[in-house]
């Protein structure tokens, strides 16, 4: 059993990614920078830019891991050693959403400019593909395509990497998607941060739905069953289980609990954006 613990980080905790050396890396949404936290709670800050906005990160399949800059319209690489490098868009993109893909590439969301983009690890983007509705959080789905949310037209996409698009609408309307994560049963998980719900799409079946009032923010897979789900708006954190059980977690007032990843012990760790990263005990 991990013990939990709590690490102070300045610069607005926004979204984590545990890395190929074992430290969770976090991005600093107001700060401009990207924090280590070793696996005891040890911090080392790198800026990437006054303006930048890092907002969500992923580990990539080069060991490295990328993120997001929706500040400054550009995706950013930075090693497990903290060497630094990033790769420009066209002005006004606002890049949001990071995955690592079936092939080798990150896949990330453009939420002004509405599209779905392929980057090579060497930063080559070979593939855009426009889809409005202002795209926010992409996931590698249990089939090997590319799902994200789509925030405006509150639907679901996915999209294969030969570039076959599905759009699928959810049951309630104008329910804000943002949150995404592949799961172990067959099934992609996603939060309605506008209708206080939950959503589950099984890869080839119908939408479900489950109220979780709290603004529902990020989701990420449990290891041992069932998601994560962070509740923005209620200063909370919930476990579902696999049979829809829900038990939540206070945090303290004012905590705006954001991304979500799992650690290499498969503890659940949080970004709280007042200023402060949280390891969950397993």
């Amino acid at each position: 059993m991990s013990n939990a613990f709590k690490v102070q980080l300045d610069g607005g905790p926004y979204a984590l990614a545990a890395g190929s050396d074992g430290a969770m890396w976090v991005t600093l949404v107001h700060g401009g920078a990207i924090a280590r936290v070793s696996a005891t709670g040890e911090v080392t800050t790198y800026p990437v830019g006054e303006s930048s906005r890092p907002s969500i990160i992923a580990a990539g399949p080069d060991a490295a891991l990328w993120f997001t800059c929706a500040g400054d319209d550009r995706i950013g690489r930075i090693t497990t050693m903290g060497e630094l490098s990033s790769f420009e868009l066209p002005r006004g993109s606002a890049p949001f959403g990071i995955a690592a893909g079936p092939d080798d590439a990150l896949w990330f969301t453009t939420m002004s400019s509405g599209e779905i983009v392929r980057i090579g690890v060497d930063g080559e983007i070979s593939c855009q593909t426009a889809v409005g509705g202002m795209p926010s959080m992409i996931t590698k789905g249990p089939d090997d395509a590319l799902w994200f949310t789509l925030n405006e037209t509150g639907a679901v996409g996915r999209l294969t990497v030969d570039g076959s698009l599905t759009v699928r609408e959810l049951p309630t309307a104008a329910a804000g998607p943002v949150g995404i994560a592949a799961t172990h049963d067959d099934a992609v998980w996603f939060t309605e941060i506008r209708a206080d719900k939950v959503g589950r799409i099984p890869v080839n079946d119908a939408i479900q739905e489950l109220d979780l009032p709290g603004k529902p923010h990020a989701v990420v897979a449990d290891p041992t069953d069932g998601v994560w789900v962070s509740l923005w708006g209620a200063d909370q954190i919930a476990r579902i289980s696999g049979e829809g059980e829900v038990v939540t977690i206070d945090l303290p007032p004012g905590s705006e609990p954001h991304g979500l990843a799992i650690g290499p012990d498969g503890a659940c760790w949080v970004a709280l954006e007042c200023g402060f990263v949280l390891k969950m005990p397993t």
